[in-house]
């Protein structure tokens, strides 16, 4: 097994490139998306607030740097489900492993000097400077960013046999110099200084079995930072250069599927909850054939919308604000932004040159949405009691549709109860929460936590939700004065025993 390291525009191809790009074409908009996030906010400026603690996303350090530094991460590990293929035979179930990162650059400016010994003849130096203007661009020290893609060779899939992999790789250090020029005269004013240290660091792969008897392999890809760091205790941004930053993983698999580990099958359910990520968010992208592990949370089959222009940086904005905005800067704003960084530069000049049509684009969308008899009863479902075998209504007026405050008569937060494990369970009940996942992401950090019911609620679908307040909260009383509860299923909870009947027992 083999490993690759190259710019993602591709410096000098090596055998497979091509094809793994296509493998992986799906899943790359949204890749690039998320390798970008938060590379340089609005208003894209070096000197802005914003832009003064970058690369919060996915950052693998030097081992001895976490160790110093709780708070930081060497490794990441991706954890997913595969569905093999019955059909596949020998040879036919492949599974394909990329690694994509930023490995940071320092680059510093020098203004051109001119000197003159004394043959009289005139050569130019390079002096530090702390910016430099040229043709409407304030150029300012700066981190960039190369884009760095990691391919390991196909792994061959061998049902109910394990499979490992392990490989090391390095991004290559360098020092490089980039002229800076006038664009009347083509005068040398001046020069980019960058420089980038190596990283290492290890991909590892393995394929098992969930167990005995099951359908399911698992999947576990674990990315680690193996850069030596002797420098003892040191600011986050120096030790940046010495780190795998955004890091996430694509997979793509030939001759089976993955399986959704936030909707899972039901017979996949309890594989699902045995897998464990960390500092990964694994969801499918394109098909069933595509994973992509990120460090940030989506759901599965996420999409870049058709009408983007562009990126931006920061996905959870909206488009049209945004362009607006950048619209709204000033001319020397938009010098020290085409100065900062050359994806800034592209950002105001897009804004810059918008055309009407592609603000509108940016605006709204009306989609029309086809109606559907849903498949189950719901609360505006008329009961069998309320039509006769030839469908019509036996009362005299049709059932009061859910946006409809009548419709409310039917039930009370207040007093309804739902039945789990065999004990009814309505307002002031004591539960145990066990979030399933299926949600909310954050309400992992709730697992075991002790509550208490608020009330039971029900929605239109025909299904109930316990709205919930935390024993150990003490905003409690504030969160219930306003009206805010934490909401679980049903089948997220625990029944415990009231305080009557502790003391009864006891």
């Amino acid at each position: 097994m083999t490993v690759a390291t190259r710019t993602a525009a591709g410096d000098e191809a090596v055998a497979g490139d091509e094809a793994a790009d296509e493998r992986f074409a799906t899943a790359r908009a949204v890749a690039d998306a998320v390798l970008y996030e938060g590379y340089v906010l609005y208003p894209y400026r070096a000197s802005s607030r914003k832009n003064q603690v970058r690369f919060q996303w996915g950052v693998l350090m030097p081992p001895t740097y976490c160790e110093a530094d709780g708070s930081e991460r060497h490794s990441a590990r991706t954890e997913c489900l595969l569905q093999p293929d019955p059909r596949a035979t020998a040879g036919e179930g492949v599974l394909h492993v990329r690694v994509r990162c930023l490995q940071t650059q320092r680059r510093r400016v020098e203004a051109t000097v001119c000197e003159e010994p004394d043959d009289h003849v005139a050569t130019s130096g390079f002096t530090p400077v702390d910016a430099l203007d040229v043709d409407g661009a304030r150029h300012v020290e700066w981190d960039e960013a190369v884009d760095r893609i990691i391919d390991l060779s196909p792994l061959d899939l061998r049902w109910g046999k394990a499979s490992e992999a392990r490989r090391a790789f390095t991004l290559e250090g360098a020092s490089e110099t980039e002229a800076l020029r006038g664009e009347a005269d083509g005068t040398l004013v001046g020069r980019f200084v960058r420089e980038r240290v190596p990283v290492d660091g290890t991909v590892r792969v393995t394929v098992t079995s969930v167990g005995q008897g099951s359908p399911y392999l698992k999947v576990a890809v674990t990315v680690a930072n193996a850069t030596a760091w002797d420098d003892g205790p040191a600011a986050r941004a120096d030790a940046m250069a010495s780190s795998l930053v955004a890091v996430h993983t694509m997979l793509a698999v030939d001759g089976a599927t993955f399986v959704s580990l936030l909707d899972p099958p039901a017979g996949a359910a309890e594989a699902a909850r045995g897998c464990r990520s960390d500092g990964t968010y694994p969801v499918l992208v394109g098909d069933e054939t595509v994973v992509l592990s990120s460090p940030i949370i989506l759901y599965d089959h996420p999409e870049v919308a058709e009408q983007s222009p562009g990126d931006l940086f920061d996905a959870t904005e909206i488009d049209e604000i945004l362009a607006l905005r950048v619209m709204t800067l000033t001319d020397a704003e938009k010098a020290e932004a085409r100065g900062t960084d050359a994806r800034a530069a592209a950002i105001i000049d897009r804004c810059d040159t918008l055309s009407p049509e592609a603000l509108g684009r940016l605006h709204g969308q009306m989609r029309p949405v086809e109606p559907m008899e849903p498949a189950w009863p719901t609360l505006t479902t008329p009961s069998d009691e309320a039509a006769d075998t030839t469908g019509a209504a036996t009362s005299g007026t049709d059932p009061a549709p859910w946006w409809d405050p009548a419709s409310d008569a039917s039930v009370d937060p207040w007093r309804d109860t739902v039945t789990v494990d065999g004990i009814e369970l309505g307002q002031g009940s004591p539960v145990r929460l066990h979030p399933t996942g299926a949600s909310d992401a954050q309400d992992m950090f709730l697992d075991g936590r002790d509550a208490t019911v608020a009330g039971v609620f029900a929605d239109v679908d025909g299904g109930s939700h316990l709205a919930v307040t935390l024993d150990d909260d003490p905003a409690a009383g504030e969160l219930v004065w306003q009206g805010r509860y934490l909401y679980f299923h049903p089948d997220e909870v625990e029944p415990l025993p009231t305080r009557a009947e502790v003391e009864k027992r006891a």
